[in-house]
């Protein structure tokens, strides 16, 4: 596709990017969709929490690792002095069980965590899958056969039981963090490769590729310029949809103990340490769980409203709040 064209279609969709059009059309697409403002507006307010999380611990007077023994019960086995798990003006969501640190820092602390290591997770697995799916669809025959043998492979494996092991043998010097985002990227792009390759075969075809082809350009050069645009709207569709599997692969990990280690604050790892107190402290299971909720909540139904945005002939999946004005200019709006 020559530069002045300000989108890229593939057959049988109706997806515009890049392009100024292209980009006003999505951005209507995605308000009208109700459901996935909110689930924007929650993810956004979760992120500027996390960003954020020194300024309200200092707000609280308080940080995720001091010990407070003062705050608990040790007659009782560690349970927090109080109500509601220890709440009060210092403490805003109470204390630990145990330790006595401060559960609102680890809380907001913990957010950082998982969500840092979800998002890198995904631009590995993005990055990894778009090099690999590309150089399989326009590399020779044995290439494609060699790369799609060896994405076959990685989509085989089980993320949970390579993550255990590859984690378990890993020096605990290394920082866990950035440990467990390697991992998952480096285990769980397979998919995204398929998707890829399958895509690049299609615009193949199509006479704007062929031009540039019979041109003169070389294979890199087609696919920085013109297969790259015509891949954004499956790729940036996916990847939204990837972000909540990483967060619950990341708690879960911790959760197994192979993950984010103490006392660095994850949500997962604070299940891993809640599970013995639902009884005395159950606060101190339900925060996590329930931030791990909504995150993962609000991260799939946004990724549904962007694939619903970029390919509007494809209805939602979720079926909640996904009414889509006419773009006919009628202004009418249809629920589902």
């Amino acid at each position: 596709m020559s530069e002045a064209l300000v989108a890229s279609r593939t057959p049988g969709t109706d997806t515009a990017v890049p392009g100024a059009s292209g980009a006003r059309r999505f951005w209507r697409r995605l308000r009208a969709q109700r459901a996935a403002l909110v689930a924007a507006a929650v993810v956004a307010l979760l992120v500027l929490v996390a960003l954020a999380a020194p300024l309200f611990t200092a707000l609280e007077g308080q940080d995720p690792t001091t010990y407070h023994p003062s705050l608990i019960d040790s007659a009782r086995g560690g349970v927090p002095i109080g109500s509601f798990g220890g709440v009060s003006a210092d403490h805003w969501l109470g204390v630990e069980p145990q330790t006595g640190r401060d559960l609102f820092a680890r809380l907001v602390y913990g957010a950082r965590v998982s969500l840092a290591v979800a998002l890198g997770a995904t631009v590995l697995q993005v990055f990894l899958g778009i090099v690999i799916g590309v150089a399989s669809a326009l590399g020779s025959r044995w290439v494609d056969q060699l790369l799609s043998r060896v994405t076959d492979i990685i989509v085989a494996l089980p993320l949970m039981i390579m993550s255990l092991a590859l984690l378990a043998i890993v020096p605990s010097s290394f920082p866990r963090p950035v440990l467990v985002s390697l991992v998952i990227g480096l285990i769980a792009w397979g998919n995204v490769a398929k998707i890829v390759r399958a895509q690049t075969l299609t615009l193949k075809g199509l006479d704007y590729v062929s031009a540039a082809r019979l041109s003169g350009w070389g294979a890199w050069r087609i696919a920085r310029r013109e297969l790259l645009p015509g891949l954004a709207a499956p790729v940036i569709t996916y990847a939204a949809l990837l972000v909540p599997t990483n967060i619950s692969a990341e708690a879960a990990l911790s959760f197994l103990g192979v993950g984010v280690k103490p006392p660095t604050p994850s949500w997962g790892q604070m299940l891993t340490a809640a599970d013995v107190w639902y009884q005395a402290a159950p606060q101190y299971l339900l925060l996590p769980a329930g931030a791990l909720f909504v995150t993962v909540l609000a991260l799939t139904v946004l990724g549904d409203g962007v694939r619903t945005a970029l390919d509007p002939r494809a209805a939602s999946r979720l079926r909640v709040g996904t009414g889509r004005r006419n773009e006919g200019g009628s202004g009418k709006e249809e629920t589902s």
